[in-house]
């Protein structure tokens, strides 16, 4: 998807933490301004007064376009987010500096090519990023449990009877494994460290189920419905899809999710599929997360997927069950009905 509307002016900005490039075209392609400006709001604003009337602003999507995006909201000024693995007029050019893709970015406005990423609204930007965060915290934990269990298998010594995910099988008595003083407290520091990260990852939980219950209710509810969607995963597909009807058709939002790769052809030759990473990574993870638990409570569906993998085999076939869950999401929160087994596994 490109943006595609007429404007007076067409302003590109080479964003960055501390500067960003700005250049403005006229309708006609000719430079009516350019300049580096410091990353600053009023800066920005005095920069483009003379061109508000009917002005665009377009910048790649990296980390710092958050204050920029508000900006233009607050005051009336169309924003387009850059698509910043579809820059290629920008990054595959021989020569490149902050005037040259500034300029670049305003041509591809002004010639309808500026490939547009979504920008994400404000109003449930920061509850996204908080569950973003919480998922890097549990990986953290779970790198400190695998050393746990790592130093144990290091020194051969005997399995761990239990589990060192639940709080409970985490007992003084673990380090009475470890005879050397160094390797005890090392052991002990990634235990503790484990404890807060249960304390921390438990307050953002509720914060997150607090906030989801405030920002679409219906909706976090209808998708737990679904056997293997519970509440992280709830709160996943809430946020990272934001809104449901962005996306016209069931094939755009599997192809968003990473659920199916696009067919690279040319005169009538299938020459390949397209790259596997194009796409949100939270809602792939979730719906690989989804189809496993989901064999695991429904035994029809195990079934299915047994029939499944005789067919294609395993790793085909649960591709195929993720498909047919992001399929059934999209459906679900469309439609706003509540998930039906009968009808997942007639499909």
């Amino acid at each position: 998807m490109t943006y595609n509307h007429p404007h007076r002016f067409y302003c590109g900005v080479d964003l960055h933490a501390r500067t960003l490039f700005t250049h403005v075209l006229d309708a006609k392609g000719k430079t009516v301004f350019e300049q580096d400006l410091p990353a600053d709001p009023a800066a920005f604003l005095t920069a483009i007064k003379p061109f508000r009337k009917d002005l665009v602003v377009g910048a790649e999507c990296m980390f710092a376009w958050y204050w920029l995006a508000d900006l233009c909201e607050d005051h009336g000024i169309p924003f387009a987010l850059g698509h910043a693995l579809a820059m290629r007029h920008i990054h595959k050019a021989k020569s490149k500096s902050d005037r040259i893709d500034a300029g670049k970015l305003a041509a591809m406005l002004r010639g309808g090519l500026f490939p547009l990423a979504y920008a994400y609204p404000k109003a449930k930007r920061q509850t996204r990023d908080l569950l973003r965060r919480r998922s890097f915290f549990v990986r953290r934990r779970a790198q400190l449990i695998a050393h746990v269990v790592n130093t144990n298998t290091q020194f051969n010594l005997p399995p761990l009877a239990k589990k060192l995910t639940y709080k409970a099988n985490r007992t003084p008595e673990l380090l009475d494994r470890f005879t050397d003083p160094s390797t005890r407290l090392m052991v002990s520091a990634d235990l503790a460290l484990v404890d807060h990260y249960d304390e921390q990852i438990a307050e953002l939980e509720r914060h997150l189920v607090k906030h989801a219950r405030v920002d679409d209710p219906v909706t976090f509810g209808l998708l737990r419905t679904v056997p293997g969607i519970g509440p992280i995963l709830g709160l996943t597909l809430l946020y990272e899809i934001d809104a449901i009807r962005r996306f016209p058709e069931a094939g755009n939002f599997l192809s968003y999710a990473r659920l199916v790769r696009c067919e690279h052809s040319s005169a009538g030759k299938v020459k390949g599929l397209g790259p596997k990473k194009v796409g949100n990574a939270h809602l792939k993870w979730a719906f690989s997360e989804a189809a496993c638990l989901m064999i695991r409570a429904v035994p029809a569906v195990k079934s299915w997927v047994q029939r499944q993998e005789r067919k294609r085999g395993k790793r085909k076939a649960l591709a195929v069950l993720e498909a047919k869950l992001g399929r059934t999401a999209y459906h679900l929160w469309r439609k706003q009905v509540p998930f039906d087994l009968k009808r997942f596994l007639k499909g």
